[in-house]
């Protein structure tokens, strides 16, 4: 996947202590780790933005051996019933997380991590070009996995680094788990072109990130709506980042109020501000927005990555030529992923989606050929026979009320509306009324303490029905 000894004495991760690690440093890791796992095996990785972590994921790839990446904190009965599902030969950890696993021989240290050699024997029968497994975005312990292939990974990375037109100067620091696609994305691009890692497990809210971020000079950051949404309540653009070259969005449509106000702040200091659109499924991105369009585009994520196509179907499968029409967003290209995995058997299946993926997103495109994502295909309800917008509904009360979290659910007829501000819940409900001109009685509003989000700041929509089911 990647040639270490090309950027020999160049720095490829520096973390939040100091440590740092030149590319040939990282070379002689993998070789370690290569040298106690002598064949193509199955191991679980428990990730965190650690030199560790990175260095373990690096030596997978490169040595043909398959990691599943999973978070470092994912609850220890969740994780328990993953080993068991998949029966890993391996399991690579952060040396705290030893004690947890006592049954299991460690084998190998590496910096601030450990390789241990589970008790559940051998016999997984892997696909030749099956690279790594990796949740789904809305997936917590769940045992369904997305099948990312070398091919898929090395064909996105390119793409990637194409449009972001990446080189060995940058200095990208880490704002998302490694373990989420988007993150992983940013890692694997870096790697492939000799830049710096700035690794850390801060967030944004505490001032040792930005402390850090200062310190070695990051040249751009990653975030969904969540983070910039953070970033807006920090003031951000007051803030003093030199260094800063660009940021990207993922992860979801961001409102338009706060994407129009990066694409300003962007244009004004000189930086770049890219919105980009992906899924796990596509082992990252399938569209961006060219920084020069953020503005004059604002809403939109843009066209498709070098090297894929989009297309948009009617609910008869039929293809969408007229702008401004609302459809299925369907996409082809080489970084379409194998299929899922839902038990170890599956380890061993082919390539089920042969470069098409139909996403589950509505969108539109315009008379530019610039495209704009309307919701979930599975993110809307009937009301009294209107059909209603989840997501459209949860930008508009985002940009109506300043600094509330909010999400919207429920089933045909039946709309439920989460805040956390008790104070502002009957005016949501009100202007959510008058935006729709719906009846009333089909709208209710439920004040909770947080909205539920994954470990990338996504929102767990899942977890709300537990309010209105049953």
């Amino acid at each position: 996947m990647w040639d270490f000894s090309q950027y020999g004495s160049q720095i490829a991760l520096i973390n939040d202590l100091g440590e740092k690690v030149s590319y040939g440093e990282l070379q002689q890791d993998c070789e370690k780790i290569k040298s106690v796992i002598e064949k193509r095996s199955l191991v679980f990785c428990l990730c965190e933005n650690k030199v560790g972590s990175v260095a373990g994921y690096a030596a997978f790839l490169n040595h043909q051996i398959v990691p599943v990446l999973l978070n470092a904190h994912l609850e220890g009965g969740l994780l328990a019933n993953l080993l068991e599902t998949y029966k890993p030969e391996f399991l690579w950890l952060p040396k705290e997380q030893i004690e947890k696993f006592p049954s299991m021989a460690k084998v190998l240290d590496i910096r601030d991590y450990s390789l241990l050699k589970t008790d559940f024997g051998e016999g997984h029968t892997l696909y030749p070009d099956l690279a790594l497994l990796l949740t789904t975005s809305g997936s917590t312990g769940s045992p369904k996995f997305v099948r990312q292939s070398y091919a898929n990974i090395k064909a996105n990375t390119e793409s990637i680094i194409e449009y972001l037109n990446l080189d060995c100067s940058e200095r990208a620091i880490t704002t998302l788990p490694m373990n989420y696609t988007y993150g992983l994305s940013i890692i694997n691009t870096h790697l492939m072109v000799g830049g710096t890692l700035l690794l850390t497990d801060k967030g944004l809210m505490q001032k040792e990130f930005w402390e850090f971020f200062r310190e070695e000079g990051a040249t751009s950051f990653g975030g969904v709506p969540y983070t910039y949404e953070m970033l807006d309540k920090l003031r951000f653009y007051r803030m003093k980042l030199p260094e800063l070259r660009y940021m990207t969005q993922a992860g979801g449509k961001l409102i338009p109020e706060l994407h129009k106000k990066f694409a300003e702040y962007a244009k004004e200091t000189g930086k770049k501000f890219i919105v980009m659109y992906g899924q796990c499924e596509a082992t990252a991105r399938m569209g961006y927005l060219p920084a020069d369009k953020a503005l004059e585009k604002c809403g939109s994520m843009g066209i498709v990555i070098p090297g894929g196509k989009f297309h948009l179907i009617d609910a008869d499968g039929n293809e969408i030529t007229d702008a401004n029409v609302t459809g299925e967003l369907v996409y082809e290209g080489a970084n379409v992923t194998l299929g899922y995995a839902e038990c170890a058997e599956d380890l061993s299946k082919r390539d089920e989606r042969r470069g098409i993926l139909q996403t589950g997103d509505m969108a539109q495109f315009d008379e530019d050929g610039f495209y704009y994502i309307v919701g979930r295909k599975k993110r809307f309800l009937k009301i009294y026979g209107n059909r209603v917008n989840l997501d459209e509904i949860d930008r508009l009360i985002k940009g109506k009320f300043d600094n509330l979290d909010c999400a919207s659910a429920g089933v045909d007829d039946h709309m439920y509306i989460f805040v956390t501000d008790n104070s502002k819940a009957l005016a949501v409900k009100e202007f959510v009324v008058e935006k729709t001109k719906l009846n009333p009685s089909a709208f209710q509003t439920i004040v909770i303490d947080q909205i539920p989000k994954n470990d990338a700041g996504k929102t767990l929509y899942k977890e709300l029905a537990k309010y209105y089911e049953g």
